[in-house]
């Protein structure tokens, strides 16, 4: 089992207590949990601690769908109150959603990092392009799709989010706007399906560890930090709630270009960690 020196904890808190401010800002605001904040920090903290490079996305990940895991319920429960979701929606999504979360488990007890690096990359890429670029031209019609297709579009997003370390939110954003919902709309019916995503994920992510503990840092349970989720998900969870104000109010086209400049600077970061 790895050490853990006073000094690189005090480096951690340091670095999770700030990002946790703009992750649960972050959750509220975009429908997101933040794991694309949470899991790049991560990974660079782990690699200084010296994570084992084949286990550090892993333990990213899980660390990251923990984390989140308060935040997306806090989002979801002050989205609700303004009535703006879709609950049939979540529905129709949420077993679909913990199917493709339990399949991410599997994968990521078994497969090589870059694997998840690749995944990440593409997610990151795939939400950049539409922060910068997508407009209400990008559309697949303006009523959503039927049952079966519906359930298709939850299992791809719970894969994808367990996979990348994220609640899912991008990812079922993208696909109610492709179908003319309201931004508003997307963003609370997306913190509602972020809820199990999350759940499911974390408890995924500790099976897939289990076997390799001896190989993790202390306070890890499989694939979960109990350091990183026990300073990051309060600060993230209590800030939640004025990411949703700004939600409502705030002018969001420069946000959107800042947040996708931010999210190709990490992409390329994994690319280059694959070389």
């Amino acid at each position: 089992m790895l050490g853990f020196p006073i000094q690189e904890i005090a480096l951690l808190a340091a670095w999770i207590a700030g990002a946790g401010v703009l992750v649960g800002i972050l959750a509220g605001l975009f429908g997101i949990g933040g794991g694309a904040i949470i899991v790049p920090v991560l990974y660079e903290v782990f690699g200084a601690l010296g994570v084992p490079e084949d286990l550090r996305m892993q333990l990213c990940i899980g660390s990251s769908l923990a984390i989140i895991v308060p935040t997306t319920v806090r989002s979801y429960i002050a989205h609700r109150k303004k009535g703006a979701g879709l609950p049939e929606v979540v529905h129709i999504w949420t077993l679909p959603a913990i199917l493709g979360v339990a399949l991410g488990s599997l994968i990521a007890a078994h497969a090589r990092a870059a694997v998840f690096k690749i995944t990440f990359v593409f997610f990151a890429g795939f939400v950049a392009i539409r922060m910068l670029f997508g407009t209400e031209r990008w559309n697949l019609g303006t009523e959503l799709p039927g049952r079966g297709l519906l359930a298709f579009y939850g299992f791809i997003t719970g894969l994808i989010a367990s996979l990348v370390g994220v609640s899912g939110g991008s990812v079922s954003n993208a696909i109610l706007t492709l179908y003319g919902r309201p931004m508003k709309q997307a963003v609370a019916t997306s913190a509602g399906l972020g809820v199990p995503i999350t759940i499911a994920g974390t408890v995924g992510y500790v099976v897939a560890g289990w076997p390799r503990m001896a190989q993790l840092p202390p306070f890890s349970i499989g694939f979960v930090s109990l350091i990183g989720f026990v300073l990051m998900a309060p600060v993230s969870s209590l800030t939640a709630s004025y990411g949703v104000r700004l939600a409502h109010w705030l002018p969001r086209r420069k946000l959107e270009i800042a947040f996708g400049i931010f999210l190709g600077v990490i992409s390329l970061r994994f690319l280059v960690s694959l070389f």
